[in-house]
């Protein structure tokens, strides 16, 4: 049973400055929550009982966020705004969260060995922020989760993208041909060359691994973009046990890209009870 997941959160936001020289990119809103929890529920809702955030000394925000405000609790009570009073109390219920800080960002393989002490001998999820899906039936993460339960091993969650784009991914080398949605892999590379690149199969920011990879992680060299790269270490990892990829079901929002995180917000708007109709007639004026 897989009950601990890592979300790094640690990273600059540079795509997205200068808002994020003062708010942490995994706090900008889609309409009036973070989308850093969505990505939180999302473990949540696939059975994870306890969350690392990975953060970084500039991002004491994020911790703000996720902790009880009892004064701001204390007015709404005193002036009977039970609504609101429910809204900020049950942010992230049905899991643990705690924080450990990265001191230095030195890549993705680095921000996960943060969380060696605290995974132990467990295999565990990672959850990249940029990363927003709805699940179609169930949330990404459970997609995972329930493959890792047939193969007892790490799974990546993998997504199709077009090959202009394989540079800016890890890419997947599928073992032989390739059938279904599961797919035992050769080997990953880490953003290739667009003629280089194996296949379209790309890591989606949606990770099972084993215990396995700290072994690996402790003493990984920097690669692309002179970054301790996450994918460098699974590839490692393969010469002493299987890594699968599993195509997952849903729909992605990469909310590090400014069109897909503005497609986040109308879509998310567009299923908000409060202001959907309100939203329709705006874009119907604007087409």
């Amino acid at each position: 049973m897989i009950r601990k997941a890592v979300i790094p959160a640690a990273g600059y936001g540079t795509r997205f400055l200068p808002i994020t020289k003062a708010l942490p990119k995994e706090l900008l809103p889609i309409i009036d929550r973070p989308t850093i929890e969505f990505i939180v529920n999302e473990a949540i809702e696939s059975g994870i009982t306890d969350i690392l955030l990975i953060v970084s000394s500039n991002k004491n925000a994020i911790i703000d966020y996720f902790d009880y405000n009892l004064e701001l609790e204390t007015i709404l009570l005193s002036k009977n705004k039970k609504e609101e009073y429910g809204i900020i109390r049950n942010i992230a219920t049905g899991a643990n969260i705690h924080y450990i800080r990265q001191k230095e960002q030195l890549g993705l393989g680095h921000a996960v060995l943060q969380a060696e002490a605290f995974i132990s001998n467990e295999p565990f999820v990672v959850l990249l922020g940029d990363d927003m899906y709805v699940g179609d039936p169930k949330p990404v993460t459970k997609q995972l989760i329930d493959v890792y339960e047939q193969v007892k091993t790490s799974v990546l969650g993998t997504i199709e993208v077009p090959k202009k784009e394989t540079s800016r991914y890890g890419i997947c080398i599928p073992k032989g041909e390739k059938k279904g949605a599961v797919t035992e892999l050769a080997g990953v590379i880490e953003k290739p060359k667009v003629e280089e690149a194996p296949s379209r199969s790309a890591i989606g920011g949606r990770y099972v691994l084993t215990p396995t990879i700290f072994k690996y992680l402790r003493d990984q060299q920097r690669g692309v973009g002179n970054e301790i790269q996450l994918t460098d270490a699974i590839l490692r990892m393969m010469s002493e046990e299987k890594v699968y990829a599993c195509d997952m079901t849903g729909k992605r929002y990469d909310v590090g890209n400014k069109v897909d995180y503005i497609e986040a917000i109308l879509d998310f708007g567009l299923r908000n009870p409060e202001i959907k109709e309100d939203l329709a007639n705006m874009l119907k004026k604007k087409n």
